[in-house]
């Protein structure tokens, strides 16, 4: 009898284990799915600009950042009353061969004659702080700058809603981007990425290598 009864009750608690085990799982299978769903609507409301440098040294580092400053200034004097993301995107296609010569005229008023690639497409991005906003990884529409070889390290940074400051590691983004992201995002969308820091960034961690593993072909 004391063995049926031990046997009776290991089985209860082998059984309240995988119960919880599935509970678990299932409680954060579907946070995720609803975290990926959500970065996926804000994916489409964002476009974003990417600066890729010549190379890792300091020179050409440098260079990239005066190349990022050149074309944000211009590029926030053509789209300064754009109110959609479709908005900028046409007026920096409309404006690619105009970008290109600001950012070749930027090269070579600092002493260097590399070449320059200007397109706009659709390009994976890591999840980024900036300031106080959080945005998830996944493919975003952006505008792209090459510079030389493109061999270095890249910056990025948001040309709409407009989150394009200088020090994207301890800024606070403008309340009036705030107020144009709001306009294009929905409640809970602006809710994930302005929430708490830390969490927001495990949860956007997460998505990331999850579509790390998709892209692997790990997920089908």
């Amino acid at each position: 009898m004391k063995f049926i009864a031990k046997n009776l009750l290991n089985s209860k608690i082998k059984r309240f284990i995988l119960l919880t085990l599935l509970l678990i799982l299932y409680i954060l299978v579907s946070a995720i799915s609803y975290t990926n769903a959500v970065c996926s609507d804000i994916q489409e409301s964002v476009f974003r600009l990417h600066v890729i440098a010549n190379s890792d040294s300091s020179e050409d580092q440098n260079l990239k950042y005066i190349v990022r400053d050149s074309v944000i200034e211009y590029i926030n004097e053509i789209s300064n009353n754009a109110s959609s993301k479709d908005e900028v995107i046409l007026i920096a296609q409309e404006h690619l061969s105009e970008i290109e010569n600001i950012a070749l005229q930027t090269i070579k008023d600092n002493g260097y004659n590399y070449p320059v690639k200007v397109s706009i497409g659709n390009f994976a991005f890591p999840s980024k702080k900036y300031g106080d906003i959080t945005l998830p990884p996944g493919y975003y529409d952006a505008l792209k700058i090459e510079i030389g070889e493109a061999a270095g390290q890249n910056w990025w940074c948001v040309m709409f809603p407009p989150l394009c400051f200088v020090d994207v590691t301890s800024g606070v983004v403008p309340d009036e981007s705030k107020e144009v992201m709001k306009n294009n995002l929905s409640e809970e969308e602006y809710d994930l990425i302005s929430g708490n820091g830390t969490d927001v960034e495990i949860k956007f961690k997460i998505v990331e290598v999850l579509q790390n593993f998709t892209i692997s072909g790990i997920f089908v």
